[in-house]
């Protein structure tokens, strides 16, 4: 059968390539055809309710009991030819929560926003954590501090059942190699058990074991509930290559299969189900290219292989985001570029100085900032050492409802000026902004067990403390305001035809609002369609957003860390625009109530009229450096855009041009809005069309209609 999967770009010279096996592309359309996950609905939990004495346990033994049954029977899955080992088979773990009930109800949450130390457990092996955990254990002993005990005897345990999910697992892959009829499934199996067997207790040997022990990690976590990110893969897994290569142990097309399988195998959970955001948020980005923490470059031959897997598979289960810096390579450009432009969304791009330079700022080491990832989203972190939690809030809500009371009965006050109105949004800003400052007082109380998720995290061993209770080396909690650009275009519009064109007063206007501009439809459409909003490259409004963010980290500078927790500065949306829209109101700036709004640090939908170029001209005029806590920018172009030589060589200068104005994060889709449409009428059609949503991508038939609408409504530049 032939396999063909989906790209926007049509010329015959333009398709998807093929350089996987068959059988590797056949694994991947089935996986993709939910084959696989629609089998967990099978296997959803685990019930304690036939465990004695679990009511009386305290909450390590509880969540002790629950992980060792977890790995004790939740269903060993083999998919035929699989090159990796190890499987996520309960259905619970895709609700975020451990898949364990008591009495019908579900026991614990589980853990997201988090990318692990996995590069550590490859260097040292699971058995060394033993040991430290061991040693740490006769020093709590000596303090006599029983909670710290408890923890430490619980990472213990979660060993433990690493130890009895992987024998479960070696024993029937030993079943399998007795009854093996032929001498290729003897090899088959006798490379599988050979690849396993050691790992991932002991260092791997080879990039095969790496691979391995990586997937079989991440498996485990994900199995317990936990949504963890992979990090820094090419690190990770780039000097295992390059050693087997020179050796001849492994040729770069059997690399390459392996590097699909691990993709592949991360699609086990898609069920094509319909829910909201998509079925494709669980936080496990990777990460690519960029200097180590010595500052030497780091591209390899596995970023590459890892970027022509995803060019050949639209696979957007794990989002790939490539540091970008003055010395990366004229071919990694080029590779961002080929995969981008056959759509999904599944590659975006960090301004790698930027970001290092932000992180030394605010107080992080140069080796630290150098090694920094994401929370499996796109949010920043030093990986396997970071707890991260971050708070959205509405920087929009603040002038709608603090400064001009569009949604309450009160009279706006007579603001005499421009800079009046500004002062009061900043004042609200600020009020928001400390009563944030506070949360961060309460950010260790009351924490259930993760014990799965600090085993993997530096400095809970030697803190003795878990991971939601201040064991990792940072505790961060971000703000992170939505809806920057919204109020940029809002004021703008205020003193456009408030205060210089002086058609009506601040006081008419909100009434015009509250009444969703019924009756004033001329000037609606004035405010909407006669000035240049932010993404236009208009220095005036621009101006305005760069003074709105820079009063934002301003005021969090103040105080950057509280409470022993870091507070770094961010902008996002992360799709809540769509659960805002309803409460918002109607909008200074010719929007309806309910419209939907800006993304992130992006311009609002249909306002962005000059093209890609004036929309990262915009974003990029803003003091971005003090953005600790990052932002992203979206953009979404036509296929035509980036089809042929010109085409990729656009895409590339928008990067370039992106990194070199000062830009964080930049995340591209590719999708021509009437495939979108058609997919809404015939989604039957479309079982495998991705595309982004922020730091995650997700099949568009499995987004709800609002979710659907909102990436339609999303401007495409390039026709």
């Amino acid at each position: 059968m032939d396999i063909i999967f989906q790209s926007p770009m049509k010329a015959p010279g333009e398709k998807r390539p093929v350089r996987l096996s068959t059988s590797t592309r056949k694994f991947a359309f089935d996986a993709l055809n939910a084959v696989y996950g629609r089998a967990l609905y099978k296997s959803p939990h685990v019930d304690m309710d036939n465990v004695p004495g679990f009511s009386e346990m305290n909450n390590y033994q509880k969540y002790d009991a629950i992980i060792r049954k977890i790995a004790a029977e939740a269903p060993v899955r083999f998919c035929e030819g699989e090159l990796l080992c190890g499987s996520a088979t309960l259905r619970d773990a895709i609700n975020h929560v451990v898949p364990a009930v008591f009495q019908g109800k579900t026991v614990f949450p589980s853990m997201s926003h988090v990318t692990l130390g996995f590069d550590r457990i490859l260097r040292e092996g699971l058995d060394s954590y033993q040991q430290r955990i061991e040693e740490r254990l006769e020093r709590a002993a000596k303090e006599r501090d029983a909670k710290k005990l408890d923890f430490l005897h619980s990472l213990l345990e979660v060993i433990n059942s690493i130890h009895i999910w992987h024998g479960r697992y070696m024993s029937a892959l030993s079943e399998k190699l007795a009854a093996a009829r032929t001498a290729e499934q003897r090899t088959y199996y006798e490379d599988l058990l050979r690849n396993l067997e050691r790992v991932p207790f002991q260092p791997p040997a080879s990039f095969r074991e790496a691979l391995q022990a990586l997937w079989f990690l991440f498996a485990f976590v994900r199995l317990c509930g936990n949504w963890p990110g992979i990090g820094r893969i090419d690190q990770m897994l780039g000097q295992f290559l390059e050693k087997d290569l020179q050796t001849g142990a492994i040729s770069e097309a059997f690399a390459r299969e392996l590097t699909a399988h691990f993709f592949i195998k991360g699609c086990e959970w898609i069920t094509l189900d319909s829910r909201g955001s998509g079925d494709g948020q669980h936080y496990q980005n990777i990460v690519l290219g960029g200097v180590d923490e010595n500052g030497c470059q780091s591209d390899n031959t596995v970023t590459r292989l890892v970027l022509e897997v995803v060019e050949e598979l639209p696979i957007g289960d794990f989002p790939i985001a490539v540091r970008i810096n003055a010395h990366t390579p004229e071919w990694l450009y080029m590779q961002i570029a080929k995969v981008m432009r056959h759509g999904s969304g599944v590659a975006a791009v960090y301004n790698e100085t930027q970001i290092i330079q932000s992180l030394m700022d605010f107080g992080y080491s140069q080796q630290e900032a150098r090694r920094f990832a994401n929370d499996g989203c796109w949010e920043i972190q030093v990986p396997g050492k970071t707890r991260f939690g971050y708070c959205p809030m509405d920087a929009f809500a603040v002038l709608q409802n603090d400064v001009l009371h569009v949604n309450d009965a009160c009279t706006p006050p007579d603001y005499a000026g421009f800079e009046e109105v500004y002062t009061a949004y900043r004042s609200g800003l600020r009020k928001l902004l400390e009563s944030f400052k506070e949360s961060a007082d309460h950010y260790f109380d009351g924490q259930l067990p993760v014990s799965v998720v600090a085993l993997m995290e530096d400095g809970c061993i030697e803190s003795g403390r878990d991971y939601v209770n201040g064991g990792p080396v940072y505790n961060v909690f971000s703000p992170h305001l939505g809806g920057l650009p919204d109020v940029a275009n809002s004021l703008y519009a205020i003193k456009k035809v408030v205060f210089e064109e002086r058609r009506l007063s601040v006081s008419q206007l909100v009434e015009l609002l509250r009444n969703n501009w019924e009756g004033a439809e001329s000037l609606r459409r004035h405010c909407a369609n006669d000035f240049q909003y932010y993404g236009n490259d208009n220095d005036e409004v621009d101006a305005i957003a760069t003074r709105l963010l820079d009063d934002y980290t301003a005021i969090m500078a103040e105080e950057p860390r509280r409470s022993g927790v870091l507070l770094p500065p961010g902008i996002s949306t992360f799709g809540r625009q769509i659960e805002w829209k309803d409460v918002r109101g109607a909008t200074a700036q010719g929007g309806r109530r309910g419209d939907i709004l800006s993304s992130n640090l992006s311009p609002a939908p249909g306002t962005d009229k000059a093209g890609a170029t004036a929309i990262i001209l915009s974003h990029c005029k803003a003091h971005l450096e003090n953005l600790t806590g990052g932002t992203a920018l979206d953009l979404k172009l036509y296929p035509e855009a980036v089809s042929g030589a010109d085409g990729l060589a656009a895409v590339t200068a928008l990067i370039r041009g992106f990194v070199e104005l000062g830009g964080i994060f930049l995340q591209i889709d590719v999708m021509d809005n009437t495939v979108l449409l058609e997919a809404q009428t015939h989604p039957e059609q479309y079982q495998t069309l991705s595309v982004r949503i922020s730091g995650w991508s997700a099949r568009f038939v499995t987004l709800d209609e609002e979710w659907q609408r909102m990436i339609i409504e999303r401007t495409a530049v390039g026709r």
